[in-house]
């Protein structure tokens, strides 16, 4: 087999002619031979404005796409600037390429002219998050929908369960959080017990702290609360986990290897913490009120007899099952947009702390959102 060797291309300046100025290319300009060619002819071509050039190509050897387009680049670009080029020694071969290559090759606007004031911009800024919005509610949208089928498989064939990942995202997800949980409860109690004890020793109403206690943190604060916490701490660790390993392609080669990543790596997360999110709450509702009675009995002079007393008037098991009832769809949504951002990263690592920080937004969001529809819900229906 013989190799054509490449010559170099050259573009060289002759003296001009009649205020004509004259470049004559030589060589092949080809892929392998114009590495250096397009640094010339920026230098040439740079301060010129209503010139006159006469480009003589009959030298030119072989030409590839690559010489065609750094050729049209700087010929577009002479016309530009009001220069007349004239073309010479134009071999058939230049014109087929060319003519093949043309309607591939992009061809640039004319730069518009920019106002002081553009006052389309932020109607073109808000068509495009609008679009985005859109686009990621659609892929969000999809993404429940895998969730969805690879529930209903699982529950139809319990064998496919992988219970062994489940338990132990149960353990990351719940066990581990309680230190953060019990620290944050019982401040909330501390914080409800202070400022209704201010309110209530106005009135003489000390044993009403109880009832505000009890209920305010069962059915509202403990859950939601919870949630937060769990958002910022488990939320963003499903993100950054399941973005660590697709930007090790860890999730194509499980692809590859025919496990399917929703069943493997997302459904036991969201059941794991379906399932830790209720017992948390319930922690929480304990570790809340014992700090709200410590406070009743120092400021309030309510003895714990009497606390536990008023508690089992005051608090129905309804406002307990309430807060409850809530963990399970607030788990369901921290896992989901979690794993959600957490697939939509992409292949570098700036992307998984951005990814992060939009999940826990939209995860805190999310949660706030559905338990300010459970209120008006649980309102309406009188429960």
């Amino acid at each position: 087999m013989q190799l054509i060797r490449s010559h170099p291309a050259q573009l060289i300046s002759l003296p001009q002619k009649d205020s004509v100025t004259q470049f004559k290319c030589s060589g092949d300009w080809t892929v392998d031979a114009v590495q250096n060619i397009a640094s010339v002819i920026e230098k040439l071509v740079q301060n010129c404005q209503q010139q006159t050039f006469q480009w003589d190509v009959s030298d030119v050897g072989r030409v590839d796409s690559a010489g065609i387009i750094i050729f049209y680049h700087y010929y577009k670009l002479l016309k530009s600037r009001n220069c007349s080029v004239i073309l010479t020694g134009v071999k058939p071969e230049h014109k087929k390429m060319f003519k093949l290559l043309r309607q591939f090759i992009p061809r640039k606007l004319a730069p518009q002219k920019k106002s002081s004031v553009n006052l389309l911009k932020p109607l073109n800024t808000l068509g495009h998050t609008c679009v985005r919005l859109a686009v990621d509610l659609f892929a969000f949208i999809t993404f429940m929908g895998e969730i969805f089928v690879n529930l209903a498989t699982s529950i139809l064939h319990p064998g496919t369960v992988r219970y062994g990942a489940i338990v132990k995202n149960i353990e990351d997800a719940g066990v581990r959080a309680m230190p953060i949980i019990a620290v944050t409860s019982f401040l909330i109690g501390i914080v409800i017990a202070y400022q209704g004890a201010v309110q209530l020793q106005k009135f003489g109403a000390n044993i009403f702290i109880v009832d505000m206690i009890g209920i305010s943190i069962t059915r509202e604060l403990a859950p939601l609360i919870t949630a937060i916490v769990v958002a910022g701490r488990t939320g963003s660790s499903y993100t950054a986990q399941l973005g660590a390993m697709k930007i090790t392609e860890e999730i194509d080669a499980m692809r590859t290897m025919g496990f399917d990543p929703y069943r493997f790596l997302i459904v036991p997360r969201i059941l794991a913490l379906m399932i830790a999110l209720p017992l948390m709450v319930f922690f929480a509702d304990i570790v809340g009120i014992l700090a709200g009675m410590l406070i009743s009995d120092i400021h309030l002079n309510v003895s714990p007899v009497e606390f536990f007393h008023r508690l089992q008037s005051a608090l129905a098991i309804k406002h307990v099952w309430i807060g409850i009832f809530k963990a399970p769809f607030f788990a369901w949504l921290i896992a989901s947009v979690g794993c959600f951002y957490g697939l939509q990263v992409s292949s570098n690592t700036e992307s998984i702390g951005r990814y992060t920080t939009i999940s826990v937004v939209n995860a805190i969001f999310l949660v706030i959102a559905c338990d300010a529809l459970f209120s008006v819900l649980f309102t309406e229906l009188g429960i």
